[in-house]
């Protein structure tokens, strides 16, 4: 009998700079507790908080910032296997059910990665086209999955 997979509900944000629309810049971070692994930031969804709630909640969390604007969403929940190391860790999870959206900096918003536990060592804005050279190896699929669409509509 197989078992079922468990997967965590989660929100992730591509965030575009406040230059947005006239340059195309993808803030990617670097985690503190993967080595060499940048990603977008990203967080569980708390039980009776929605989507968006915890989209904000989890900026201000993990970049000290929820100064941004929705500019659109997936319209697909998007889901991932966490690699054998990361499953141990995230236990009893296998791995995570994603909602993404685009946001844009607001020009005022800071970002500050010294939060009250910080996630992030680092942080740049990056192309397109340099954005899925730097994602971590197991998440690069579902990324490209994201950005492809959110290009084809004509965001990126």
């Amino acid at each position: 009998m197989e078992l079922k997979k468990r997967y965590r509900p989660n929100v992730a944000a591509v965030i575009v700079s406040s230059k947005y629309p006239f340059e195309c810049e993808i803030f990617i971070a670097l985690r503190t507790d993967i080595e060499n692994a940048w990603q977008f930031p990203q967080g569980g969804i708390d039980e009776g908080e929605s989507a968006k709630e915890a989209l904000y909640r989890e900026l201000k969390e993990e970049i000290g910032t929820d100064e941004v604007e929705i500019l659109t969403e997936y319209p697909e929940w998007l889901t991932y296997d966490f690699p054998g190391k990361i499953a141990k860790k995230m236990y009893p999870y296998d791995g995570q059910t994603q909602k993404y959206f685009l946001v844009r900096l607001k020009p005022e918003a800071t970002i500050n990665l010294q939060t009250k536990v910080p996630e992030f060592s680092e942080y740049k804005f990056v192309s397109y086209a340099e954005a899925l050279e730097h994602i971590t190896y197991f998440k690069r699929p579902v990324y490209k999955k994201v950005l492809e669409y959110f290009k084809q509509e004509g965001y990126l």
